[in-house]
């Protein structure tokens, strides 16, 4: 169902695309947009429990393309460094397939927003996120993404590094 990588040596290995995803700070997810145009946002999330979550709010344009189509690709780039002198980038990504949904169940609700909030605050303390919670919470949505097919990769000059 999914494409092979055609570079196939220059992909990463699962585990150092699923650290990628762990550690990253912003993607960029991409749905099926107004007018069968692609409608691309960068966001914040957090990886919990095999699955990716990001906060939105409760209406708008992601929102209605996930109602119309669930299916969605989303982007994180671990390294992106200029290579001037090589005309490129010496870059890893990865690329996260799957189905998105509103997240509904209360517990997997708070769950999710309590994870991102400790992923973007991990030095605040426990009452005062809780508080930013609450106070943020009729007017948050939750959207977690299910995972069908993840792919890593690395530039070449990345790649040839690691032959020893």
């Amino acid at each position: 169902m999914f494409r092979e990588m055609r570079r196939k040596k220059q992909q990463l290995p699962a585990g150092e695309a699923a650290a990628i995803l762990e550690t990253g700070t912003t993607g960029v997810l991409a749905v099926h947009g107004d007018d069968g145009y692609p409608y691309t946002v960068p966001l914040n999330y957090v990886a919990l429990d095999g699955r990716l979550y990001f906060h939105s709010a409760k209406s708008g344009h992601k929102l209605d393309a996930i109602a119309r189509d669930g299916k969605a690709s989303f982007c994180v780039i671990g390294q992106d460094e200029l290579a001037p002198a090589l005309y490129t980038t010496l870059f890893r990504s990865v690329v996260v397939f799957g189905r998105l949904r509103v997240v509904e169940d209360p517990a997997e609700l708070r769950a999710s927003i309590e994870a991102l909030a400790d992923k973007y605050s991990p030095e605040e303390p426990t009452e005062k996120r809780d508080a930013e919670i609450e106070r943020f919470y009729d007017a948050l949505c939750m959207i977690a993404l299910e995972p069908e097919h993840i792919t890593g990769k690395e530039c070449i000059e990345l790649t040839r590094q690691r032959k020893p």
